[in-house]
C-alpha cells in the first residue's frame, strides 16, 4: 500500500491543470496517508479520468457520474470547501 500511496501523491501533485495541482493535491498531503484501501483504489481509478471533468466535479460545478460518485471524491470536494 505504501508504493500505491506514493504513486497517488505524485500524481495528485501532478496533474494536468494547476488547478487540480491545488485541488487533489492539498487533499493528498493532508488525508492520503489515513484513507483506507477502498478509497486509495477509487482515487487511482479516478484519476485516470479527464482533469477538466475532475475539475468541475470537484469544485461542484458539474454533477459527479453516477459511477464515480465515491465517498472519496466527495472527501475531496469537502476538504476544498473548508
Amino acid at each position: 500500500m505504501d508504493a500505491l500511496r506514493k504513486r497517488l501523491l505524485f500524481r495528485c501533485t501532478h496533474m494536468g491543470m494547476k488547478e487540480n495541482d491545488v485541488l487533489f493535491g492539498g487533499f493528498a498531503l493532508a488525508e492520503l496517508g489515513g484513507l483506507p484501501e477502498r478509497d486509495l483504489l477509487d482515487l487511482e481509478s479516478l484519476l485516470k479520468e479527464n482533469d477538466q471533468d475532475l475539475f468541475l466535479w470537484v469544485t461542484g460545478r458539474k454533477a459527479i457520474p453516477d459511477g464515480l460518485n465515491t465517498p472519496v471524491i466527495n472527501r475531496i470536494a469537502n476538504f476544498n470547501k473548508a
